[in-house]
């Protein structure tokens, strides 16, 4: 039993040694991510398209961007549970997004689907300028979920999710390349 263990000692001294000397030179440090994209597909012949960067600031995502070939007025908006994009209609996207087992409310309510995050609006022309925050939420936490475009406004009381209608766009949500400043000469 003692050699096992002394065996087992001298198989453990190098592995630890060396990922100590990888945190000690940086490498062995996983960060976070701070930043996020999500790039819109069409569900079926619906024309919506878009694309929303995700930012961690503080305790809250901020998400802005642009969504277009949208009908004019309000659509329902919401970070769902899969990151699926498998059915033509959406649906593979699952619920929203709702860790934490509450009724579906608007993004200021006090339980609420962490995925609720009210509505977008399209102007004349189709086009909904994003520009929203996700209280209380981790940017790590959505990672390889979706971000829903309805067809219809969010209620923000209907349960389970707004009468907000069809899925119109869906996109995964992934880690975005940080892009660093240049290095002053």
């Amino acid at each position: 039993m003692t050699k096992t263990i002394l065996g087992l000692c001298a198989l453990l001294f190098p592995l630890t040694a060396s990922i100590a000397q990888a945190q000690k030179d940086g490498h062995g440090e996983a960060e976070l991510p701070k930043e996020a994209v999500c790039v819109l597909a069409a569900m079926k012949d619906s024309g919506v398209k878009g694309t929303l960067l995700l930012r961690q600031q503080g305790k809250d995502v901020v998400i802005t961007g642009e969504v277009s070939g949208l009908k004019p007025g309000e659509h329902g908006f919401h970070i769902h549970e899969f990151g699926d994009l498998r059915a033509p209609d959406g649906i593979s996207a699952g619920p929203h997004f709702n860790p934490e087992g509450h009724d579906h409310g608007g993004p200021h309510s006090d339980k609420r689907h962490a995925g609720d995050l009210g509505n977008i609006k399209a102007d004349k022309n189709g086009v909904a300028k994003v520009e929203t925050k996700a209280e209380g939420l981790m940017l790590h936490f959505i990672i390889g979920r979706s971000l829903v475009v309805h067809a219809d406004p969010d209620d923000l009381k209907s349960q389970p999710a707004g009468n907000a209608g069809a899925r119109i766009g869906v996109g995964v949500i992934g880690i975005a390349e940080v892009k660093k400043p240049a290095a002053k000469k």
